[in-house]
């Protein structure tokens, strides 16, 4: 699994993500409307403006502080997961 930053010590995982939005249009702040109604927000953004949606496969919506262009660089560059103890153990 590869995960990626999305500011405030907040990662998501790439493989997860359909799609990254800017937060700015109408329909986008719909979305996050009914997504917040229905239970399925994550709100990664820390108190500070929502500059970017994620849309996740689960079909959760993820709100992040970070500029679109920023989070896109780090899916170009994601960071391994954490090692699991039992692969370091060799035990999977």
């Amino acid at each position: 699994m590869v995960i990626v930053g999305i500011g405030h010590g907040n990662y998501v995982a790439a493989e997860k993500i359909v799609a990254v939005v800017t937060a700015n249009s109408k329909p986008i702040r719909q979305m996050i409307r009914e997504a917040r109604e229905q239970g399925r927000l994550v709100d990664a953004t820390a108190g500070k403006r929502t500059r970017t949606v994620l849309v996740m496969s689960s079909n959760q919506v993820v709100l992040s502080a970070n500029l679109t262009r920023t989070i896109l660089q780090r899916l170009a560059r994601p960071l391994p997961a954490l090692e699991q103890e039992g692969d370091e153990a060799g035990l999977t």
